[in-house]
């Protein structure tokens, strides 16, 4: 945290990683990133070499755990929904898959703001933004509510589902409060805005919503404790976070690493940053992908552990 205090009052830029449980966090300066450990894009910024070209088309086969797994952790989250030790619990699975490309590869030919690839580690393509630094205001854009945008009337389906609805409040007060720590006069700019994110052989509706603040003179000096005071993402811990945090452990029975973490830069100015989501793991000679939703006391587990499928692909345009 004190390094990326440091970097920033010196206006030093820098890439940064932090895993969701906060043990392996890593920042470098660009000139320790080299493109033959780690391949990177943000929003438009990159390292990456020429583009390379692939042969053939991506074939994914997924073997995700069984509805009675899925439904033995769910209902471990519901235990505690009930209780009302948390209001909305972003529960995850971890998928094992077959691919027919590198994660390297994949790197190249997948289409999102926020992508990474760590050399013999894992490869991650999101849509959704953490926070990102402008003009001295601090911005978040919670991501809650998927649907496939083939569906008829898909928009005004989701957008009228009341357990969507019922999550996305939740965790729009969960990042307002959060930025309010951090900055003054936060406020909800747009509310339950609709996006068309690309899958591998399909669209997805995505809902989110924009919330702002006002960040304190020479704030920069102060990166790092804004970081950290924020973590981990509400839209993919829940809240309250401390206890749901402790109830993720126990549904999952793992740690999720830089899975639901986040990745971001700083240009010396400001800074644009993504949670580490839609995300293939290498562990020897197995692939994983790990994906998810959020819980709440109107959830049925069938229904979640299909969103969770549902939500294995490559995005490619």
């Amino acid at each position: 945290m004190q390094q990326l205090n440091t970097w920033g009052q010196h206006k030093v830029p820098f890439l940064f990683l932090i895993d969701f449980e906060w043990k392996k966090p890593m920042a470098w300066t660009m000139d320790q990133v080299h493109s033959d450990e780690m391949v990177f894009a943000i929003n438009g910024f990159s390292n990456a070499p020429n583009a390379k070209q692939i042969g053939g088309d991506i074939q994914l086969t997924t073997n995700p755990i069984s509805l009675k797994e899925y439904e033995h952790k769910f209902n471990t989250v519901y235990k505690h929904l009930s209780l009302g030790d948390s209001f909305l619990v972003n529960l995850t699975i971890k998928s094992e898959i077959e691919i027919n490309h590198s994660l390297q590869e994949l790197f190249y030919v997948s289409q999102a703001k926020y992508k990474c690839w760590l050399q013999n580690q894992f490869l991650f393509f999101s849509p959704e933004i953490f926070i990102q630094i402008r003009d001295q205001k601090i911005f978040s854009y919670p991501m809650k509510g998927t649907i496939d945008a083939s569906i008829e009337n898909a928009r005004e389906i989701i957008l009228a589902n009341k357990k969507e609805l019922a999550e996305h409040i939740t965790i729009v007060d969960l990042i307002r409060n959060d930025l309010s720590q951090v900055a003054s006069h936060v406020k909800i700019s747009r509310f339950r805005y609709v996006e068309e994110i690309a899958a591998h052989d399909k669209k997805l509706l995505q809902v989110s919503s924009e919330i702002v603040g006002d960040l304190p003179d020479r704030f920069q000096s102060h990166l790092g404790n804004i970081l950290f005071s924020l973590l981990p993402a509400g839209s993919v811990s829940g809240a309250p976070k401390k206890k749901t945090c402790q109830i993720i452990s126990e549904a999952e029975g793992e740690e999720r690493g830089y899975y639901t973490g986040v990745f971001g830069y700083f240009d010396g100015e400001n800074l644009d940053s993504g949670v580490a989501i839609r995300f293939i793991q290498q562990e020897g000679k197995n692939t994983y992908f790990r994906s998810g939703g959020g819980i709440t006391a109107q959830s049925h587990a069938e229904e979640e552990y299909i969103e969770a499928i549902q939500k294995i692909y490559v995005p490619i345009a």
